[in-house]
């Protein structure tokens, strides 16, 4: 029998209690044994983030999810802040930096825009992979097996439509997956 894998979710949500999407999501996550679900902002309203406590917790897990609400075409300010800290030259990168080597790393987003408003045709002009590339490069520097985003488009509306019902599913399922199936 193989070992389940540990998940750790790091969710960045400004205003996570009035969240119509995350919060249910990120609520559903912490009831998942296995699954590690932080609210980084709960954590560090002041952003004094504990660079060793937060390396220590990446240390014990095998896949790294960020969950977020895309803000203007990036992540919101305290995970960018919370990346800059944590992430450092000799812990994650650089020649001695291997702490992340093969570890899985995704994120969980939701988009306010429809899907087709993220083409090169749409109102954004860019697909969520291509305005995840820093994201996806940041994957690589540090060593680790980047996964496809998980997205919920059309967020403002995807309580009344049903899609976030859908969107729970789907992402309980991922969830799962990870903890099951060893890193490739």
């Amino acid at each position: 029998m193989t070992t389940p894998n540990n998940v750790l979710l790091l969710m960045a949500h400004p205003n996570l209690r009035h969240s119509e999407i995350n919060l249910p999501l990120f609520q559903q996550a912490q009831k998942i044994p296995g699954v590690t679900a932080i609210d980084l902002y709960a954590h560090y309203p002041r952003f004094n983030i504990d660079i060793e406590a937060e390396q220590q917790r990446l240390q014990q897990h095998d896949t790294i999810l960020f969950q977020f609400p895309l803000y203007w075409y990036s992540v919101p300010s305290l995970l960018k802040e919370w990346m800059d800290l944590v992430f450092e030259y000799g812990f994650a990168y650089g020649s001695e930096g291997t702490a992340l080597h093969g570890k899985r790393f995704g994120c969980v987003i939701s988009a306010g825009g429809k899907k087709d408003a993220y083409c090169d045709k749409g109102i954004n002009h860019f697909s969520i992979e291509e305005l995840l590339r820093p994201l996806e490069q940041t994957a690589s520097l540090t060593g680790m097996i980047y996964q496809q985003p998980l997205t919920l488009f059309g967020a403002r509306t995807a309580a009344e439509d049903g899609s976030l019902e859908r969107h729970l599913e789907n992402c309980q399922q991922h969830l799962q997956l990870f903890i099951k199936e060893p890193a490739k």
